[in-house]
């Protein structure tokens, strides 16, 4: 019995050892990509899991004076107070409503650009088209959110695009019922192109031997397209589509803090932005912890649901 057990520390002994002269083996070998890791760890390390610590506030009366172990504990007060304030059926909306256009615009946009993208067969001509739909996703905020507004003022570009199809000019960030076509127009704009990287990715793994023996078959470009080529994307299709469905409460508030005017308030205002001017503006930063604590439990939630669902009706999850 103890020669097994010997035998078996030595056993994990070797395995332990292997793992680290393999790394240390990798290390050597792709010291850059290593040297690049190492930022991308330290990241996530300090920004993500080293602040979770700092959800502690979300059940205090925090104050900044006091600190984290001297606040007052009132347990789940805030997110009482968030759940029961006038703000919380508008901003839950809003956020939904605007994810929902989000993904039925956003999302599949870049798989139709990377469906097209295949399509191409004169080489310069598609990495001309690739290198343009990717351009705006590296315009900061500031300048995007600026370009935005000067193209919605009654003189601008989008103003000239009514007036062509015999339109009145306006204002048209000061109109609500524009508000969430303008917002989500805009991340069409800036994400397509570089979301359809993953796919296109995707689709040059596909076997042209699939392609050819479809052509044999009699399918045209149509056909190929929906019995080859889709289903060759379709788990790709789908881990995105989990993860989207995991964003579904959350959106970035600088771009809405930079469109949205007191007119708009009552379309634009989203949970992200609420959490700014309470947690912020107001410094009331335990309840801005809680609403934001309450988002990302919502949006865990949903990503689970939509991982049961995806691997009982197909082969493919996250987990």
């Amino acid at each position: 019995m103890n020669t097994v057990k010997m035998s078996s520390n030595r056993l994990g002994d070797f395995r332990k050892d292997s793992f680290f002269v393999r790394l240390a083996k990798n290390i050597k070998k792709h010291p850059v990509a290593y040297a690049m890791s190492v930022l991308v760890l330290a990241y996530y390390i300090i920004f993500h899991y080293g602040a979770m610590w700092g959800l502690i506030i979300a059940f205090q009366r925090f104050s900044p004076r006091l600190g984290i172990f001297g606040s007052e504990w009132i347990g789940l007060d805030n997110f009482r107070a968030f759940v029961n304030s006038r703000s919380f059926p508008g901003v839950v909306f809003n956020t939904l409503i605007i994810n929902f256009y989000g993904l039925l615009f956003v999302f599949t946009t870049p798989i139709i650009l990377a469906l097209l993208l295949n399509e191409i067969r004169i080489l310069r001509f598609k990495k001309t088209v690739q290198t343009i739909s990717y351009m705006p996703f590296f315009i900061s905020t500031m300048v995007l959110c600026g370009m935005i507004i000067d193209f919605s003022m009654v003189n601008g570009l989008f103003n000239d695009i009514r007036e062509f199809f015999g339109l009145a000019r306006l204002p048209l960030l000061s109109h609500p019922e524009f508000f969430r076509g303008i917002f989500v127009g805009s991340q069409i704009w800036t994400d397509v192109g570089f979301a359809s990287i993953i796919y296109v990715a995707a689709l040059s793994n596909i076997d042209q031997e699939l392609y050819e023996a479809a052509s044999i078959d009699g399918a045209g470009r149509w056909r190929q397209t929906i019995n080859v080529t889709l289903p060759g994307i379709a788990p790709i299709i789908i881990i995105m589509l989990i993860l989207r469905i995991g964003a579904m409460m959350s959106l970035g508030f600088e771009r809405v803090i930079l469109l949205y005017q007191p007119a708009t308030f009552g379309v634009s205002d989203v949970i992200s932005s609420f959490v700014f001017r309470r947690g912020f503006l107001e410094a009331d930063f335990g309840f801005g912890a809680a609403v934001d604590m309450f988002n990302s439990t919502v949006n865990f939630s949903l990503m689970l649901i939509a991982n049961f669902l995806s691997r009982k009706f197909s082969e493919t999850s996250l987990f």
